[in-house]
């Protein structure tokens, strides 16, 4: 919306990404928190539990990372992208 309005592409990425910062680690952390059990199981089946319950707290993690890194980023270059192949660059 910031960039509709006039402000630069990087200040409206930037500021998209602190607007979204909060959500995205809440989501994360809470869904984390709830898999934790899994991760330090104990008794009948625990390997599998420990299995599942660390490549989900794995994926979890490098998906918020490229959730609040990588979305701005592609936002910017493929704006840039498009605005330079429209004005016929």
């Amino acid at each position: 919306m910031r960039f509709r309005r006039g402000s630069s592409l990087s200040a409206a990425a930037l500021q998209a990404a602190r607007t979204r910062l909060r959500p995205i680690m809440m989501t994360s952390l809470a869904f984390i928190a709830g898999v934790i059990p899994l991760a330090v199981a104990t008794g009948a089946g625990a390997n599998s539990r420990i299995a599942i319950g660390t490549g989900i707290i794995g994926g979890t993690l490098a998906g918020t990372v490229l959730a609040l890194f990588f979305v701005p980023l592609f936002f910017v270059l493929v704006k840039h992208y498009l605005t330079r192949h429209r004005k016929g660059q």
